[in-house]
């Protein structure tokens, strides 16, 4: 996690930029990391950025926060993005819909960034009064909530949120963010009889309409899609209504079965290849210009009288190894990275994890794995330079 201090009306402000996540229903690690922090971090206020081109798909994770906190501001970036494919947002009726204060931003826009710093304060300072409109799911769902969280909220003394939260963790049998509870809030929830027997009617409820664990969360986000996909009939215009179908178009060829694969392994191996024979060329150069600038130091270290031992613990000792290891790491991380970057702003990558996601699903992994595996190589493309 990233931190970084702003002083905005004579205030001082900490931002924790957690790890960018679609949902916080623990898929990753990144996705816990984030959860754990809304969770028991304690944050004043929680700033839950959304893509104003894509902004259904996005909800998904803002009425999830919604079931941690209440103290929530909206930001919807990208909005010169969504002018130029014609799509128009109105902020207004989306915070009304939400309940939760909406700001829309250009991030190269100051102006816009200081409007966010002002709906921050206020919420910060409890000086804007808001009510969350959270989701509500279907009947059997809140029927199963219905029988555990009244405990949650007598015996423990819990806010309704909080208890709404927990129980819906209990019923889903979450371990993880069940034992991060039982460690930030003190309370033994897995021993507990009367919770224990409460989770195993709700269980069974869901059981006889034929619900299961692995069913559970689909039907929840089923429902917080539709909730979703309800809002953003309200409040987004499309001038262009077929905006997307050139990227509909690219999707069916790059995440087909047929198609998928080999166009993957082409871009990844054109990479790779470009990466290890390619950087061999500035490396080459930037090695020719450090000996040559090495033996001047030598010289300069001779007319001065230096020591030999002095001479060489500088020049051949910390000199020396320094520039080698620029020469050989810059120019494949120069080259490695930017590519990388380039793939990342042109949408391809998360499509490349959604190709894997089936395979590292098999080891208990997600498809963006597949990314950090591929940077991994990193250090053997530089190993095959310096070979």
């Amino acid at each position: 996690m990233l931190l970084g201090n702003c002083i905005y009306n004579n205030k001082n402000f900490l931002f924790v930029d957690i790890p960018g996540t679609y949902s916080i229903m623990s898929h990753s690690e990144e996705e816990e990391i984030a959860r754990d922090y809304i969770c028991f971090g304690n944050p004043n206020c929680t700033v839950i950025v959304v893509d104003g081109t894509c902004l259904e798909r996005n909800l998904n994770l803002v009425f999830q926060i919604m079931e941690i906190t209440n103290n929530i501001v909206v930001c919807v970036n990208l909005l010169d993005e969504a002018k130029k494919k014609k799509i128009h947002i109105d902020l207004d009726k989306l915070s009304y819909e939400l309940g939760v204060p909406v700001v829309g931003t250009t991030a190269r826009k100051k102006k816009s960034l200081t409007c966010l710093l002002d709906t921050i304060s206020k919420v910060c300072n409890n000086k804007q009064n808001f009510a969350p409109k959270k989701i509500t799911y279907s009947n059997i769902i809140e029927n199963a909530l219905s029988k555990i969280q009244p405990i949650l909220e007598n015996d423990f003394a819990f806010s309704p949120d909080l208890s709404r939260f927990i129980s819906l963790k209990l019923i889903d049998g979450e371990e993880k963010i069940l034992q991060s509870i039982e460690k930030n809030l003190s309370i033994d929830l897995l021993n507990n009889k009367k919770i224990q027997e409460a989770t195993l009617v709700a269980c069974q409820l869901l059981k006889e309409n034929h619900i299961s664990q692995n069913t559970l969360k689909d039907l929840m986000v089923a429902d917080i899609m539709h909730k979703a996909e309800k809002i953003c009939n309200h409040v987004c215009t499309f001038e262009d209504e077929n905006y997307s179908n050139r990227d509909r178009k690219f999707d069916k060829i790059l995440t087909s079965k047929k198609f998928g694969f080999p166009i993957m392994l082409l871009f990844l191996g054109f990479i790779f290849w470009l990466t290890i024979v390619g950087s061999n060329y500035p490396s080459q150069i930037l090695f020719a210009l450090f000996s040559c600038i090495q033996e001047k130091l030598f010289l300069v270290a001779n007319i001065l009288c230096f020591p030999e031992w002095l001479s060489s613990l500088l020049i051949s000792g910390i000199y020396q190894t320094l520039t080698w290891i620029v020469s050989v790491m810059l120019p494949p991380m120069a080259i490695f990275f930017p590519l990388f970057t380039i793939l990342e702003d042109l949408g391809y990558l998360p499509r490349i994890a959604f190709n894997m996601d089936g395979f590292f699903k098999k080891c208990c992994c997600s498809g963006k794995q597949m990314i950090t595996m591929c940077m991994g190589f990193g250090c053997n493309a530089a190993r095959l330079c310096w070979m």
